[in-house]
């Protein structure tokens, strides 16, 4: 029997674009092939796992023996963001998209929240996170009004200077936004974007998203409520609104969220460690940053070797991603991709898995690993990868 699982999700490391991406605007999106063009990305941890080996990848040294199983999956929800792909990972399939504002909000939301934290707002369009600072920043300054901004993701941002709006008042602002968007308007996330210093202004660590609640219940309810440790790493906690976590760790960047994890390798515990390393999305791949992307994936694969050289006898190690974010693609947003599974471990067998129909099968295989049939979505294939049948 498996005792833990390390879930790492690389936020936004897709492989290739989704047979349905042109409705998505994102033909041709690739954003493992954009990261290998750049002289930085240098991941031999990852592809002595497979990653090359995974079907739809036709560039990179393929491995005689992968040392992992592998395979891509695709997203069976409708849409391409984070909250969606996780919620698929963990066994909620999406039928419907979560409402998109490329117009701005309507303005009987915003009229509802300027009247309920005494805020007028700036803005209201889909915009770049760094560049609405840059563009507002200064008028936020003068008036107070709070940057209210979208994108191409079911969100809800409202930015502000930590002199102006301290952290923690923003976060209160952000639970108001929260209780307002219901229904037709229910967004998927509500994020608190602080920034700080003057011209050209510098956004802040103290970013914090508040989720819409998973509408059933997900493969982390369900191993909690097996009295299994769910631990959380990253924004997890907020992805999920808390719901089945028994631990969180938030994190400031990717090189926390690694040496977070590496400290909770060394925990006596018996359960889930979810992981989602943030910076892939937020810092490069929403910056169109092809370079720092693939200078993190070096850095994360670096680290990688080391984390699977402590790993005990009866431990797994996966890593995914939830979406893609193509750096050199014209679009800032996320790309509709297939996403890389690599599942390391000692009583893991390094086979092929093909092309997988969703993103679910990974938390359905969680459970399995565990000894647990959890009433979520998805097919496990833990007969695949192990000798031990369910």
């Amino acid at each position: 029997m498996i005792r833990r699982v390390f879930l790492i999700v690389l936020d936004s490391f897709g492989i290739g674009e989704l047979p349905d991406a042109d409705e998505y605007s994102d033909k041709g999106s690739n954003t493992l092939k954009s990261c290998f063009l750049q002289k930085e990305f240098h991941v031999p941890t990852m592809q002595k796992l497979g990653l090359f080996n995974i079907d739809g990848v036709t560039f990179g040294k393929k491995e005689e023996k992968p040392s992992a199983a592998y395979g891509r999956l695709k997203e069976a929800s409708k849409g391409k963001d984070t909250t969606t792909g996780h919620w698929e990972i963990c066994g909620i399939i999406s039928e419907k998209a979560m409402p998109t504002y490329p117009d701005g909000f309507p303005k009987e939301i915003l009229d509802e929240f300027s009247r309920l934290t005494g805020r007028d707002v700036l803005c209201n369009k889909p915009y770049s996170g760094t560049k609405v600072i840059a563009d507002y920043g200064e008028e936020h300054l003068k008036t107070g009004a709070l940057i209210v901004y979208t994108s191409a993701d079911s969100v809800f941002q409202i930015a502000a200077h930590e002199s102006i709006v301290p952290p923690e008042k923003l976060y209160e602002y952000c639970k108001i936004a929260r209780k307002l968007l219901t229904g037709e308007n229910a967004v998927g996330r509500v994020i608190a974007r602080p920034f700080e210093g003057e011209y050209p202004f510098k956004r802040t660590a103290r970013r914090h998203d508040f989720s819409l609640e998973p509408p059933e219940k997900t493969l982390l309810e369900c191993l909690s409520e097996n009295d299994l440790d769910v631990i959380s790493v990253g924004k997890i906690y907020d992805i999920f609104a808390g719901k089945g976590i028994t631990e969180s760790h938030p994190t400031k960047s990717n090189s926390d969220g690694m040496s977070r994890t590496s400290d909770i390798l060394k925990k006596d515990f018996h359960g889930l460690c979810f992981v989602n390393l943030v910076d892939f999305d937020m810092v490069y791949g929403h910056r169109n940053d092809a370079t720092g992307y693939a200078k993190a994936l070096t850095v994360f694969d670096s680290w990688l070797s080391g984390f699977l050289e402590n790993i005990n006898e009866d431990d797994v190690v996966m890593i995914t991603a939830d979406h893609g974010c193509d750096p050199l693609t014209e679009s800032t947003d996320h790309s509709r991709e297939y996403i890389p599974l690599m599942i390391y471990g000692k009583k893991i067998k390094p086979v092929t898995l093909g092309t997988r129909e969703s993103y679910a099968d990974i938390g359905k295989t969680v459970a399995a690993l565990f000894g647990i049939d959890c009433n979520i979505k998805g097919e496990s294939f833990k007969n695949r990868i192990t000798e031990e049948k369910i």
